[in-house]
């Protein structure tokens, strides 16, 4: 396992995870979830934003982005793309509907926006990761 590349690709995928979190819901969905929140006030306002938590989970999806496209062989952001937006989309679904069940905190009509907008910011993660992979050998040994 080509270690150093997989570190880049995920600090890589890391940093592009969170200016994209920021932009795609920091800003262009911020009121529509607002909106569609059963209790908003649980969520912290900028001021009181744990940013070292914020950092790390984003920090932890581009090394899983990074680790899933370096199993699969990936080495082109068409592949990558795909199927980080794939995942993406099953896994935030399947959060989102588990949350919906369990807990009073979102409307439905979130569901279906976050697994849209977990897609689109994971293909642009996935295409990035892809394209690193293919600059070089990966030297996959494992």
């Amino acid at each position: 396992m080509d270690t150093a590349k997989l570190f880049v690709a995920g600090l890589l995928g890391g940093v592009i995870n969170f200016f994209l979190g920021w932009l795609v819901w920091g800003i262009l969905l911020m009121d529509y979830f607002s909106s569609h929140t059963t209790n908003p006030q649980v969520a912290r306002s900028s001021e009181n934003m744990v940013f070292w938590a914020l950092i790390g989970g984003n920090l932890v999806f581009g090394f899983l982005h990074a680790y899933i496209l370096y199993k699969a062989n990936v080495k082109t952001p068409a592949s990558g793309a795909i199927l980080a937006a794939t995942i993406s989309a099953l896994v935030t679904l399947g959060s989102n509907l588990m949350m919906y069940a369990q807990y009073d905190l979102l409307q439905l009509s979130i569901v279906l926006p976050d697994v849209l907008a977990s897609a689109v910011v994971s293909a642009i993660v996935g295409a990035t990761i892809g394209w690193y992979y293919g600059r070089g050998p990966l030297n996959k040994t494992v």
